[in-house]
């Protein structure tokens, strides 16, 4: 299958759809920190997503839309940055014609778009740790946990300020990616 795994700079996804044998690209506006550059497409997912993909699996921003962020909403709302977000993340709700899932966390989606398929942690992947991640899926089934674990942290929401910690708190676990491949990827 050619898959665009889109908003994903990590390549934590592409990788182990490549695994398998697929032809996976990631495409983000910012360089890829995977070490594969020719499996990335560094530009606008827009100027792309419309190509002849089988899947596309969306990471879209959620800077503006998730709950973490609420008490900056209003502020958002009125400088248009929530709308932005919103609309942009529709433009993958929109295509419906092949598999898609769109990934976010916990946040307005759920009520300006409909409520998610599943609500997946990471310790159902293997990782001892909670980030509920909400997924919508358009011809896909919801993902079977693959290692469910104890020792359950909430290190990602305790995560202390630096420059990189948006990038830090959005990579997919790896878990979650290898469940991902091999569960759509059939």
């Amino acid at each position: 299958m050619k898959i665009l795994i889109a908003c994903e700079e990590s390549q934590v996804v592409t990788k182990e759809f490549r695994k398998l044998g697929h032809e996976a690209y990631s495409c983000d506006l910012l360089e890829c920190s995977g070490e594969h550059p020719e499996w990335h497409i560094q530009e606008d997912v827009r100027r792309v997503m419309d190509k002849p993909w089988d899947m596309i699996i969306a990471f879209p921003p959620c800077t503006h839309l998730a709950s973490s962020g609420a008490r900056w909403f209003k502020e958002k709302r009125k400088d248009g940055r929530q709308l932005r977000a919103i609309q942009f993340f529709m433009i993958f709700a929109w295509r419906t014609d092949i598999p898609i899932a769109i990934e976010n966390p916990i946040g307005i989606m759920s009520t300006f778009y409909r409520k998610p398929d599943q609500i997946i942690q990471p310790w159902q992947f293997g990782h001892g740790e909670t980030k509920a991640t909400c997924l919508w899926l358009n011809k896909l089934q919801k993902l079977e946990p693959t290692d469910i674990v104890e020792g359950r942290v909430n290190r990602i929401h305790k995560m202390p300020e630096s420059k990189d910690r948006a990038k830090l708190r959005s990579k997919t676990y790896p878990g979650i990616a290898k469940a991902m491949a091999a569960q759509w990827g059939k």
